[in-house]
């Protein structure tokens, strides 16, 4: 009886622990797969602008949209499939080997204002553009469609591992990867938004395509190939697995790893010096979508390092940038303000990050960024009348804003900005199950279908510091709603419920949380002071821009063609004896958001208003700051600094910054046996094994010319080169430590017989048998001075 019954408890033992192991592992495994539960955004259809600067910016953007013929967007397509355009191709960008990319941004922004608007006339274009995008790709017959001249061509070539490629070159088409992501990106907007099926289809029978075309490649041949931009194909792919579950679109969205840029990101270091920013930015936003599918951690460390050193040690106060489209050393920042910082397209994707990493982690410092870009970049690109973008956004003292042509730019930031201000209502409130997060103020309504929750929030933001929501339920709900507590909210927060003031003792730079059952007819009523501030360069606590809030403001110079321009302190300089800002600049009566300096600007004060309503005028953002003493010492060399600038810009006809990519594709850039790197701080260009590269420069003017080469005096070794204009010798040239550890210049007298009656030249540099030609680290054409 006894061992009867020592076994039957034996028995029971092990089967109760063969249940709690079984358990363990079921919850491991069931552990393991659950993916976590982030915040959502609300679908574009849910969130009404009412009228305020952002529902303005959006109408003009819907307007320009509707004045586009799909048929010119489509037009090379059609000639690319062997079938006769219905019109003639746009100009400018269109007419290059990157067609193709509008039409993506094209539907993107069509969808995307479609769900907001409601037009009617938007969806009719998306729906004709999938209808004619099905014809070509069922003439291809084999899923590809693009845009861009020989494109099968090309990609039979890589199919057989014949890779030719450079930074914004594969095998002789611009940045063909790039411009198939923008297509897909476009097909799934239009699948999400307008609910056509069609969106989805071709962009899988596109996915299906590049499956097979990359199938052979090997790990090495993958990683030259993606040398070359390839745009977010991981993001389109990651984003085709989880609408169609196909893992062999996850399996190819892994193979577009870039290891050179990406590894060093995965161990947070920041190796971002000498890339080109928006190169980058969406293979990040690609580890993001990734991540919330995965769970990679890797992929999530990357996304999330990333974003802390572009927003905390790469952008300028604007929430911009890079300059000349690169990024440089982390902090290094005040001598590189010029007309070309800010990049719009960069923008456009740190924000579509920003919202990705919001949602794993709600914090105000994501929200803070995207506030400060969404107000002081995006919204301040938009010219007020037309509705063009602008490709920089100038942060040079005295610079002006250029915009794009309606019908004959097509940049890549026409593209971003035709999405830009289609979609101001993705990011204003978030939301989990049982909580709203409210992060930006912006007039607007909320329909949360799922809950039968509406909220109106009513403000003229940022003309006031006020804002009202009101809530209309159909029954009381137990809700916690969680409002930004801005971080330049320095003066406080006042909220009341009903009238009722609520007790706040959260710091600024936090979201409050209001728990309570909402019913009915309830009002939230917010006040958030503004205040002024300054924000210093890090690297030059003596160059600042002024911030009211989350705006940035310019100070008002004049005119774009204001004669007094080139004066040699056309920008003033502030001379403050340590005053606080509020002592030195004060409101304009009668004038809300505008400044005015007070008795510190030499040789004058001036006027301050919002970045975002500065356009066709010059302006400076940043300003420098001396105390008498400290300008007593530095005004005569600063004069001369500013003297110079002014005449070389004056003087100067044409100029090329080797080694980056606009510039570049700009004057016609050719070569063989050259390379394009970065060092001391610059981009430069050279050629190898008796190599060479050439420029077109314009020389639109009779006056007698000299071309200005910049070279590094610390270059030595086999470097002789002849420097030839239009196959004419004019000089050659040997760097032989000319000027140890600075740059110098080399001017090179041009005849007239070089340059009369002539809109171009051709500049070559033509390396001698076994020397390397160059480094070039610029190139510019001078008029003779008088």
């Amino acid at each position: 009886m006894g061992n009867q019954f020592r076994n039957l408890i034996h028995t029971i033992l092990k089967q109760l622990l063969l249940i709690f192991i079984c358990s363990f592992v079921s919850f491991a495994q069931s552990s393991d797969n659950n993916i976590p539960k982030y915040l959502s955004s609300f679908d574009l259809s849910e969130v009404k602008l009412l009228d305020g600067p952002f529902n303005k910016a959006m109408q003009l953007n819907k307007d320009y949209l509707l004045q586009i013929d799909p048929d010119r967007l489509l037009s090379w397509f059609y000639k690319e499939a062997g079938l006769s355009p219905k019109a003639e191709a746009y100009r400018g960008w269109e007419r290059e080997t990157i067609a193709g990319h509008s039409l993506g941004h094209y539907l993107s922004a069509c969808a995307m204002t479609y769900a907001s608007t409601q037009d009617e006339r938007l969806k009719e274009k998306v729906n004709y553009i999938l209808n004619e995008l099905e014809v070509c790709q069922k003439k291809n017959g084999n899923g590809f469609v693009a845009a861009f001249p020989n494109g099968q061509k090309v990609f039979d070539e890589i199919e057989k591992g014949e890779i030719r490629s450079k930074g914004f070159d594969l095998n002789g088409i611009w940045v063909p990867w790039y411009t198939l992501h923008k297509q897909i990106a476009g097909l799934l907007d239009a699948y999400h938004y307008c609910n056509n099926p069609k969106g989805l289809e071709i962009s899988v029978k596109l996915a299906d395509w590049a499956v097979n075309i990359t199938r052979d490649l090997n790990e090495e041949q993958f990683q030259k190939m993606l040398d070359c931009e390839h745009g977010g194909m991981n993001e389109v792919l990651a984003e085709l697995y989880y609408l169609t579950e196909n893992e062999s679109y996850l399996v190819l969205s892994k193979k577009f790893h870039h290891k050179a840029v990406l590894d060093p990101l995965t161990n947070k270091e920041d190796k971002l010096k000498g890339l080109h920013s928006n190169t980058q930015i969406p293979k990040i936003i690609g580890l993001a979508r990734r991540y919330e599918l995965t769970q990679n951690v890797k992929d999530k460390t990357a996304a999330e390092f990333f974003w802390d050193a572009m927003v905390h040690h790469h952008s300028y106060v604007i929430g911009g940038n890079s300059e000349n489209e690169y990024l440089s050393d982390p902090d290094k920042l005040s001598d590189k303000i010029g007309y070309s910082t800010c990049e719009t397209c960069n923008t456009y994707n740190m924000l579509k990050l920003t919202k990705h990493l919001f949602k794993w982690n709600p914090t105000t410092d994501y929200a803070d960024y995207y506030e400060r870009a969404l107000y002081n970049h995006i919204l301040a690109s938009q010219q007020p009348d037309s509705g063009m973008f602008c490709y920089f956004l100038p942060l040079k003292p005295g610079g002006y804003k250029t915009y794009s042509d309606k019908f004959n730019s097509f940049w890549c930031c026409v593209g971003s900005g035709m999405e830009n201000h289609s979609k101001y209502g993705e990011s204003i409130y978030f939301h989990s199950d049982d909580e709203l997060w409210i992060n930006l103020f912006i007039a607007s309504e909320l329909n949360w279908k799922e809950k039968n929750f509406k909220l109106k929030q009513e403000t003229r933001f940022p003309d006031s510091d006020e804002m009202k929501f009101t809530i209309e339920c159909q029954s009381p709900q137990d809700l916690s709603i969680n409002l930004r507590y801005p971080a330049w909210a320095k003066n406080g927060i006042d909220i009341r419920i009903n009238g009722e003031k609520q007790n706040i003792n959260l710091q600024a730079g936090n979201f409050i949380r209001l728990m309570r059952t909402w019913n009915n007819g309830d009002v939230i009523e917010v006040k958030i002071p503004m205040s002024l501030r300054l924000e210093s360069m890090p690297d030059n606590q003596n160059r600042v821009a002024v911030c009211y809030g989350p705006l940035v403001l310019a100070g008002d110079l004049g005119p774009e063609d204001d004669p007094k321009a080139s004066e040699s302190i056309y920008v003033p300089v502030f001379i403050n004896e340590n005053k606080t800002v509020d002592e030195w600049i004060k409101p304009v009566d009668g004038k809300v958001n505008h400044f005015t300096s007070v008795n510190v600007g030499k040789p004058r004060d001036i006027t301050l208003k919002p970045f975002y309503l500065m356009h066709n005028r010059r302006y400076s953002v940043y300003w420098d700051i001396f105390t008498k003493e400290q300008w007593g010492k530095k005004e005569n060399e600063y004069l001369a600094e500013v003297e110079y600038q002014n005449k070389l810009e004056k003087i100067t006809v044409d100029f090329i910054q080797p080694g980056e990519m606009q510039p570049e594709r700009d004057h016609n850039m050719k070569g063989e046996n050259t390379e394009a790197g970065m060092g001391m701080e610059r981009k430069w260009r050279e050629a190898y094994h008796g190599g060479w590269f050439s420029f077109d420069m314009s020389v639109k003017t009779d006056e007698e010319l000299s071309l200005v080469c910049t070279y590094w005096g610390g270059d030595s070794g086999r470097r002789t080169f002849d420097i030839l204009v239009d196959n004419s010798l004019i000089a050659t040239q040997s760097l032989q430590k000319n000027n140890p550890d600075k740059y110098f210049d080399v001017t090179y007298k041009l005849p007239r017989e070089l340059t009369r009656d002539k809109e171009k030249i051709t500049v070559k540099f033509q390396a001698h048998p076994d020397n390397l030609a160059g480094g070039v680290f610029g190139i510019r054409l001078v008029k003779e001075q008088k």
